[in-house]
C-alpha cells in the first residue's frame, strides 16, 4: 500500500497474532487507536476499507460509523470460528463485507449482514508465480525425499514453530538418510534468525529465500506454520503438515472456550475434514508429528491421494481478481453513499 503512495499512521503488521497471542498486541493497538481518531478528527473521508483482524478494525468500524464514513470490510474476520456472538456488532458497524472462503458468504448473510465473496487474493499473486522446470529439477536432484520447511515471515511465528518443525527433520533424516530439507526464507529481515537456528540444531538444510514456486513444487512433504501460507502449498501440490505452537496455558485459559470448530488449519477448513495432519494450537512433544510425516514420506500412495485432495479443495478459490473485485464493490459503495 506504501508503493501505491498511501500515507502509514500506524503499522500492525509486524506484530500480528493468531489466537491467544492478540493479548500481547492490546498496546500497540491502543495506540494506534489514539492516532487513528485523531486523524479521523482532522480529514474527510469517502470510505473506510478494513482488513482482516477484528481487534483494531471493530473500534475503527465504530469511529467510522460515527462519522457517517461508509465501510468496506475486506477479508472477514473468522467470527464462524471463534465469535458467532460477535455477529450482531459486526452488523451495526459495517456496510459491506467482502469474504474470500466461498462458505463465508452464507454465514454472514444469514446473519444479515451484506455479505460477497470475492475470492483470495493469494491467488493474484501465485498465478504469476510461476515454478522454474530447471530449478525445481535441481532442488529434486539434491536429495530424496524432498522435505519443506515453511516457518512463517514473522518473527514471533518463526520462534514458535521453526524448532519443532527442526526437530521433525532431524527424525526424517534420521529414516531417510538421503532426505534434502529446504527452508523457505520470506525475507531478508528473518533469514538470520532462521540461518542461527539451523546453526545451533546443525542440521544440515538449504535456505531458499523467495523460492517457494520451485521449493513446493519439489517437495515431497511441507512442514508449514499454519495461516495463508497453507493455501500456497496446497496451490503448488505439496502434501504437508500443518504446525503452530503457541501458548498451551492462555489455549486453556480463554482458547478452548472461543474456538467453534473442529479444525484449525485453512485446509482442513475448507476440506471440512482431517485432509493434512495438524498439530495446532499447541503440542508438547514433536514425536506425534514426527511419525506422522515418516508415515506420510514411506506412503507415496498417501502423498499422491493427499495432493489430489488439495487440489480438489482449492479449485473453488483458485481463480484471480479477489482484489479488483472488491475494489468494484468499493466504487460502488461510495458511489451510492
Amino acid at each position: 500500500m506504501r508503493d501505491q503512495n498511501c500515507q502509514t499512521i500506524a503499522d500492525m503488521t509486524a506484530s500480528a497474532a493468531m489466537i491467544t497471542g492478540v493479548l500481547g498486541s492490546v498496546g500497540r493497538a491502543a495506540a494506534a487507536m489514539v492516532a487513528i481518531d485523531r486523524e479521523f478528527s482532522t480529514r474527510r473521508y469517502d470510505a473506510a476499507i478494513l482488513l482482516d483482524s477484528p481487534m483494531l478494525n471493530f473500534p475503527i468500524a465504530l469511529r467510522a460509523r460515527m462519522r457517517a464514513i461508509p465501510v468496506l470490510y475486506y477479508i472477514a474476520p473468522q467470527l464462524w470460528a471463534w465469535g458467532a456472538y460477535r455477529l450482531h456488532k459486526l452488523r451495526a458497524r459495517i456496510d459491506k463485507l467482502a469474504v474470500v472462503l466461498p462458505f463465508e458468504e452464507q454465514f454472514f448473510r444469514h446473519g444479515g449482514i451484506d455479505a460477497t465473496f470475492v475470492g483470495h487474493p493469494l491467488f493474484d499473486a501465485l498465478h504469476d508465480a510461476k515454478p522454474n522446470p530447471h530449478r525445481v529439477a535441481e532442488i529434486k536432484s539434491a536429495g530424496h525425499p524432498i522435505v519443506a520447511i515453511l516457518p512463517g515471515s514473522r518473527k514471533h511465528v518463526i520462534s514458535e514453530v521453526l524448532t519443532g518443525q527442526l526437530e521433525v527433520a532431524r527424525a526424517v533424516r534420521e529414516r531417510f538418510p538421503n532426505v534434502h530439507i529446504g527452508v523457505s526464507v520470506a525475507d531478508t529481515g528473518v533469514r538470520d534468525i532462521i540461518a542461527s537456528r539451523l546453526d545451533e540444531t546443525r542440521i544440515p538444510a538449504t535456505l531458499y529465500q523467495k523460492e517457494n514456486a520451485d521449493l513446493l513444487t519439489a517437495a515431497d512433504l511441507t512442514l508449514v506454520a499454519s495461516g495463508t501460507a497453507t493455501l500456497e502449498v496446497a496451490y503448488y501440490g505439496s502434501p504437508m503438515i500443518v504446525m503452530y505452537n503457541g501458548s498451551r496455558l492462555m489455549y486453556h485459559l480463554v482458547g478452548r472456550w472461543m474456538i467453534q470448530i473442529d479444525h484449525l488449519s485453512l485446509v482442513n477448513i475448507l476440506a471440512d475434514r482431517s485432509l493434512v495432519p495438524e498439530f495446532m494450537p499447541y503440542y508438547t512433544t514433536t514425536h506425534p508429528i514426527a511419525r506422522a510425516a515418516i508415515d506420510l514420506l514411506a506412503r507415496p500412495d498417501a502423498l499422491a491421494e493427499m495432493r489430489r485432495d488439495l487440489a480438489d479443495t482449492i479449485a473453488p478459490i483458485n481463480k484471480r481478481g479477489a482484489s479488483a473485485r472488491t475494489a468494484r464493490l468499493l466504487d460502488g459503495m461510495i458511489n451510492s453513499a
